[in-house]
């Protein structure tokens, strides 16, 4: 699974106008899954986000995680994420998972970091989603699980 989470100040996702899931301050996260994956990948994801420690501490250096701010969670499907890139100048996306096995595997993810964390949110599965955010830094990184 792949993952490309952001620090924000806030985010939101919307769709056909409806907003399904915002945060302040916290993670906005785009989730990509590839054929390969399973649940153990999912969970490990989820401990991965909110253990991640991208949150300054008082020094002003990053040494605090998800789960010490207490900050939001916005898990936010995007199976171009999983795309192949490696040639031509038109993305593949046949290294991205069918979408009823990545469908699966997102909702292992929002379980497992439900579980752990009380400020969860996500976008719609499927969805043309309209995602907005101020990125705090930016800080922006690029995790695999």
């Amino acid at each position: 699974m792949l993952a490309l989470l952001q620090r924000v100040s806030h985010a939101r996702v919307e769709v056909a106008g409806e907003v399904v899931g915002q945060i302040g301050p916290g993670l906005l996260v785009l989730v990509g899954v590839q054929p390969a994956d399973g649940p153990g990948q999912a969970t490990r994801l989820a401990e991965r986000l909110l253990g991640y420690r991208v949150f300054e501490d008082g020094d002003g250096r990053m040494n605090l995680s998800l789960t010490d701010t207490g900050g939001g969670l916005l898990l936010v499907p995007q199976f171009t994420l999983a795309a192949d890139t490696d040639r031509g100048r038109r993305p593949s996306f046949t290294s991205a998972a069918e979408p009823r096995h990545a469908q699966a595997l997102f909702e292992v993810l929002v379980d497992a970091a439900r579980q752990r964390h009380t400020d969860v949110a996500t976008g719609r599965f499927g969805a043309d989603m309209q995602v907005s955010l101020t990125n705090d830094g930016p800080v922006t990184f690029l995790l695999r699980a």
